[in-house]
């Protein structure tokens, strides 16, 4: 090992503690790096990159006083930072300057900057897997005090939930199993990090005591083990940790929520265009962040939702009322925030006059909820706490514009401590003294330039040019420095008075200092009663957040379904219609019920099929959140799971194609839900050949149907699967209705019962503006494809072709085991004679087979015809 200096093996000696963390070493003014933490952050941070020991250590650093924007860079890039602080003062110091890591900042641990959304929860979460292969999964957002457990069955249980949570570090033990290990790495962008020990320890078992089960309590003592060990600081804002489980929620899995864009759009990952964007009318940060939980997490007990629908109608019809409480939430800063910097130690002056600010708006929400006649209302309001005696007492001690830094003065207001009084009044009537005695010198010496000044180095001093030092009386001035064009003097007056002010300024700050910490110290106390006050204007802004879009958009209170009746009259999609602004959107309906479980949606590209489908969904969980509904008048069911195969889209990093997501979005669907779930799939079946891709299509359409009984929707351009309505009871065609003009088709966007007559594919890549040429030769192929007279495909190909179609298919798999002779022929010449007489029923299957326009029938429509004669038949 090469010989390095005392320091920097006190670099390296630390640094073993903390391999995946970049140690920022306190030396002086600077945050210095070593080695490969310098290689790798200078290219990050794009700093300068130097060396020292003849460039033999890559070294770089940053201002400490500045350092706060690259710590934010670094974390915002998924990384970890030690901060390795002077613990000895350098002057004391024997040898090496003692240093430790006062504090590891990590994504799951940020309490300020611009890394934390104040609308969004910033969510360190802990795992702990078990042999039965279930997970205890706790999470703690740091910057609020939030902490809950949760048990959860399986690996996507748990990948679905840390989506749900948008977590942004995952701590687990080193023996955690290899394949949940992989799968956080693969499908989740989260920093992984390491905690071994989940055992309870003294300082946070009043957090876990009302947790029994032994799974849920390792998983939170392993969490709570991680930040005591790594923030190594005062953490009194943690809450105590609550059970949640994820059942008692409508169930949104990672891909509905992406399909849905229910907080985020599929293309820019942004907020802008989801619902969370259309429905965010709150005023506060807590608020926001509460109602992007309640997006995440519909309701599914009937008492909760309706209790919810009640308080929004409440406030709807109390609209001046509404409209003070969202003035007064414009004034209510972050609670939750405040509270939690106040334990962490890093709160100022300003922060606790905005924590005064937010206080002094309680009184008048409270009087406010009192003049609304609710009895529901009444209840929330009786729950809030004013907290007016730490009102009394910020507004006693600190002043309304404090400095920003705590550390210099000027934030105590007089009168609020004696001594400090005293102090102040020694230096500023010291202040007054010198005003004075410049005044006086001035009519001593006769020089109108005289000044007297002040540096931190040399004190106060009489300033006089050089043309003017004859005027000086000989023996009273002493010369105390030279500059260029002037000199400066000391009296011993002067000198006297300077000891005066200069020891009370000093003693001043110091005691502002102290009185301050102990201010921040009597805020501790208040922090449960801060928080739960928090929760309470969080809940009180969502819910006013509901009334105002609610009738601003002109929705309507849905009604909850005692069965399974599901009625949705001239329905919106209510993202689309306020993007389309001034232009009207077209509602429509959806009726669904106990012989109408499934509709099968048919019509052209681009006419509206995905956003009606996705339209039913976001009403219901409108609805389930407890917000009024973009509908005329809205009777739901209360869904338990709500599953959506919607869009395109390949998983490149998991090398999974187009088609391969689309049966696993199909897989978890048919796998996990029930006859109270409602179902969306979108053109099921389009990532494959067209016969694969309709047997698969009718395939889970009859699995549904037979094994599930979910609500479902499922659109297609796969024409002849309409006819399935004769066969399966629950199942009813509709379609998005479209017109031809002058050889162009215009979208309707309304849609009727029945089948559609025609994709309008072509049509749609005419829109799209083709080559002219292309349009034109595509309508003469689609002439001929259509056309009965097919010179390129023989009789015996086409039956190949459907008979493999019917091998290979699991919808036609009864089919395939029949015999061929067995099978219904083409020609009568090549029917075996029979002497039987015909039955009622084969006379039936004999009209109902003249009655086919075959020269209208493409050719899998005339074969599935006759497979569903066949069936008749045999039956």
């Amino acid at each position: 090992m090469a010989q390095y200096t005392p320091m920097i093996l006190q670099y390296l000696k630390i640094k073993a503690d903390y391999q995946d963390a970049f140690l920022f070493f306190r030396l002086g003014d600077f945050y210095e790096m070593f080695f490969e933490d310098a290689t790798k952050a200078s290219q990050l941070l794009e700093i300068t990159l130097t060396s020292r020991d003849g460039g033999k250590i890559p070294m770089c650093g940053v201002p400490y006083h500045s350092s706060a924007g690259y710590i934010e860079q670094l974390i915002e890039l998924g990384h970890k930072v030690a901060i390795c602080e002077q613990t000895e003062d350098p002057k004391e110091a024997k040898g090496v300057v003692r240093r430790e890591v006062v504090q590891l900042i990590t994504p799951g641990t940020m309490m300020e900057g611009k890394g934390l959304q104040e609308k969004e929860n910033n969510y360190l979460t802990a795992i702990a897997n078990f042999e039965d292969e279930t997970y205890a999964l706790a999470l703690s957002d740091l910057s609020t005090g939030e902490n809950r457990v949760t048990l959860l069955n399986g690996v996507e249980e748990v990948i679905n939930e840390l989506s749900t949570l948008q977590a942004k570090e995952v701590v687990i033990a080193k023996q955690t199993a290899p394949e949940l290990e992989g799968v956080l790495k693969e499908r989740l962008n989260v920093t992984l990090s390491f905690e071994e020990s989940a055992d309870r320890k003294e300082e946070f078992s009043s957090l876990t005591e009302n947790i029994e089960q032994d799974k849920l309590l390792a998983a939170a003592n392993r969490l709570l083990n991680y930040l005591y060990r790594t923030q190594k600081r005062s953490l009194d804002h943690l809450q105590p940790v609550t059970v949640y489980h994820v059942h008692q929620y409508m169930k949104i899995d990672y891909y509905s929520k992406r399909n849905l864009e229910l907080t985020e759009t599929i293309r820019s990952k942004g907020k802008k265009g989801s619902l969370l964007w259309l429905l965010d009318e709150t005023m506060t940060a807590m608020g926001g962040r509460l109602l992007k939980q309640w997006v995440d997490r519909p309701l599914i007990d009937r008492t909760h939702i309706e209790q919810r629908l009640n308080m929004v109608e409440t406030l709807i019809a109390s609209y001046f009322e509404r409209q003070e409480i969202r003035e007064c939430l414009k004034e209510v800063y972050d609670l939750e925030r405040l509270s939690g910097r106040v334990a962490y130690g890093n709160v100022n002056a300003r922060d606790m006059i905005q924590l005064k600010k937010s206080l002094q708006q309680i009184p008048v929400l409270k009087d406010l909820l009192s003049q609304i006649d609710s009895a529901d209302i009444r209840q929330l309001s009786n729950k809030i706490d004013a907290c007016e005696e730490l009102t009394d007492l910020l507004e006693q001690a600190l002043i309304d514009q404090p400095p920003l830094t705590i550390k210099e003065g000027g934030m105590i207001k007089d009168g609020f401590h004696d001594d400090l009084d005293q102090y102040r009044d020694a230096s500023r009537n010291g202040k007054h003294w010198i005003a004075g005695l410049e005044k006086d010198e001035r009519e001593r010496t006769g020089i109108k330039s005289l000044k007297i000044g002040y540096n931190r180095i040399f004190g106060y001093f009489i300033e006089i040019t050089k043309a003017n030092l004859h005027l000086l009386e000989d023996g009273r001035y002493e010369r105390k420095q030279t500059l260029a064009n002037c000199e400066r003097f000391v009296t011993p007056e002067l000198k006297e008075k300077e000891t005066l002010i200069l020891e009370a300024n000093e003693k001043s700050t110091e005691l502002e200092y102290e009185l301050f910490v102990a201010l921040r110290e009597q805020v501790k106390e208040y922090i449960p009663r801060l928080q739960r006050l928090a929760r309470l204007v969080s809940e009180l802004d969502a819910l006013q957040c509901f009334a105002t879009v609610s009738e601003t958009r002109h929705y309507t209170k849905p009604e909850l379904a005692a069965g399974r009746e599901l009625s949705i009259i001239e329905g919106r999609h209510p993202v689309v219609e306020k993007v389309m602004s001034s232009q009207e959107y077209v509602p429509n309906d959806c009726l669904m019920g106990d012989h109408r479980e499934m509709l099968l949606v048919t019509g052209p590209n681009m006419s509206g099929k995905s956003t009606y489908m996705r339209q039913v969904a976001l009403t219901a969980i409108l609805a389930q959140i407890g917000c009024f509904v973009p509908a005329r008048e809205a009777k739901l069911p209360i869904f338990d799971q709500v599953f959506t195969r919607i869009g395109a889209a390949d998983d490149l990093i998991s090398g999974q194609s187009t088609f391969m997501v689309e049966m696993l979005e199909a897989k978890n669907a048919i796998t996990h839900a029930t006859e109270k779930s409602l179902i969306l799939f979108d053109e099921i079946g389009r990532g494959t050949s067209t016969y694969d891709g309709m047997a698969l299509a009718q395939a889970i359409i009859e699995y549904i149907h037979e094994r599930i009984g979910a609500k479902t929707l499922f659109s297609t351009h796969y024409h002849e699967l309409t006819i399935l309505e004769e066969e399966l009871n629950q199942l009813k065609n509709v379609h998005v209705s479209a017109i031809e003009q002058n050889g162009r088709v215009v979208f309707l966007h309304k849609m009727k019962e029945g089948a559609a007559d025609k994709s309008y594919g072509i049509h749609v890549a005419e829109l799209a503006e083709l080559p002219k040429e292309l349009i034109s030769r595509a309508n003469e192929i689609l002439i001929q494809l259509e056309s009965q007279e097919k010179p390129a495909v023989t009789y015996s190909a086409e039956k190949k072709d459907h008979e493999s179609v019917r091998e290979s298919s699991p919808v036609n798999e009864s089919a395939s085991e029949t015999n061929e002779a067995d099978q219904l022929s083409f020609f009568n010449e090549a029917a075996p004679a029979s002497s039987k007489p015909l039955s009622s029923k084969d006379k039936k299957v004999i009209e109902e087979l003249k009655g086919f326009d075959l020269l209208e029938m493409t050719p899998l429509e005339a074969m599935n015809a006759l497979y569903m004669l066949q069936k008749k038949v045999k039956k």
